[in-house]
């Protein structure tokens, strides 16, 4: 069995992602298989992660997934070490009042039993570092911490005042990193710039690899790996089609590896093509899927891209079943307006208009229940997916498609849509209702 840990923080912006591909790009280096993973309902950090290890990384969800997902996706992706980086806080999940939090990065560790590796932003920090991480260590009976890498070390001055603390509560300083403003990634308002997009990706991840085998013991790194405890026998969802007409470009990037590698092994053929470079879905196709991605960022290509558009109208003309996830729903709709104003025009298949002139986040865990028959399932079934996006509805009209509740179970006004054999919703879809 594969051993793995997984790497956490106090909080977001501690530097997780910065420790975890500098980790697997060193790792990597040293000729390890090295199988990445990443908590929660995240589409950017993985495409790090993949270009760091030269393998797909696999989102582990352990709200949205069930354990038997969760188990098979493991085994199915056998390596020499196994590395998850966390989301948020280790201990930061969603819960309904007077409920367990569930979904946050200490769940996995407990499910699987891998130990934890925190990482520690010690900025204007001494002894309180070693103070924060005990408590880490000592909530949860079923977590194990394995030891720290303090990130941000202001000067060596600064690690003796620090590493005296950490002897005295009995946890392992694998490693300090200084403050290095080159190391960090650019961002925009979903998260870092995806992968495929940042300049000098390679030159980028072996600095942080440099910086990493200087300041961290990596061969206890490794020892402090664990085999998971996994849970497997699931089923996989079936694919929503045999020939899945899938778009794929810089607009259409958020799709969930499990569900792609879910969708071949279940014998469907992916046939992708890309609407930024005008190209229409293969009329073969029994279904086309738009994902989300950054369509808002391309409204003008795409309102020019009349192949594309219409070859979504001759295959919707035949019935055949097309789905959009966030923004591949707004591409459906009529209309995105951008962050400067601008108003191009989309598909027309949907009633739906949006904007980011005015932006609104929307964030959150989604249980939708089918009200039709579609790609997404059969009328009645239930669906655990997440919604992440800052666009405003301006419009709407069609026929709802679920009803969405959030993590506490109340209701979620944006109920997708329906129109002949055309749907689209905020949420992307992840796993089943778990079981």
């Amino acid at each position: 069995m594969t051993p793995g840990f997984i790497v956490a923080a106090p909080h977001s912006g501690a530097g997780k992602t910065t420790v975890t591909i500098g980790l697997m790009r060193a790792l990597s280096r040293q000729g390890l298989a090295v199988q990445a993973f990443k908590c929660g309902p995240d589409y950017i950090d993985p495409a790090f992660h993949a270009a760091a290890t030269g393998r797909p990384s696999f989102n582990l969800d352990t709200w949205a997934m069930a354990a038997t997902t969760l188990g098979e996706l493991v085994a199915r992706h056998p390596a020499d070490i196994a590395i998850a980086e966390g989301v948020m806080g280790l201990f930061d999940g969603v819960a309904a009042p007077g409920q367990t939090a569930r979904g946050a990065t200490a769940d996995l560790a407990a499910l699987f039993g891998w130990p934890v590796l925190l990482v520690l932003d010690v900025t204007g920090q001494t002894e309180t570092a070693a103070a924060v991480a005990a408590g880490l260590a000592r909530y949860r009976d079923d977590v194990a911490v394995a030891g720290v890498i303090l990130n941000r070390v202001a000067s060596p001055r600064h690690l003796a005042l620090i590493a005296p603390g950490f002897e005295r509560v009995g946890l392992k300083v694998f490693g300090a990193l200084g403050h290095e403003p080159r190391f960090e990634l650019p961002a925009r308002h979903l998260g870092l710039v995806q992968a495929d997009e940042t300049d000098d990706i390679d030159r980028r991840l072996d600095a942080l690899a440099d910086a990493i085998e200087s300041a961290v013991d990596l061969a206890a790194v490794r020892r402090a790996a664990a085999p998971a405890k996994l849970t497997t026998g699931g089923v996989s969802r079936q694919p929503p089609g045999q020939r899945i007409a899938l778009a794929r470009d810089r607009a259409f990037s958020f799709m969930y590896p499990h569900l792609l590698e879910g969708w071949r092994l279940a014998g469907a053929e992916i046939l992708p093509f890309s609407p930024l470079a005008d190209e229409a879905p293969d009329q073969r196709a029994d279904v086309v899927w738009l994902p989300g991605g950054y369509p808002e960022l391309h409204g003008g290509v795409l309102a020019a891209a009349r192949r594309f558009q219409d070859g979504l109208h001759v295959l919707a003309a035949r019935s055949v079943p097309i789905h959009g996830e966030c923004g591949g729903y707004m591409v459906l709709g009529q209309g995105i307006e951008d962050a400067e104003g601008r108003r191009h025009s989309m598909a027309g298949l949907l009633q739906v208009e949006t904007s980011f002139a005015k932006r609104r986040l929307h964030i959150g865990y989604r249980r939708a229940r089918l009200l039709a028959d579609g790609p997404l399932g059969s009328v009645g079934e239930a669906i655990m997916g997440h919604e992440f996006h800052y666009a405003s509805v301006l419009q709407a009209g069609d026929e709802p498609l679920v009803d969405c509740r959030d993590a506490t179970g109340a209701v979620v006004l944006e109920a997708g849509a329906r129109r002949g054999s055309v749907s689209g919703t905020f949420f992307h879809a992840i796993d089943g209702l778990m079981t």
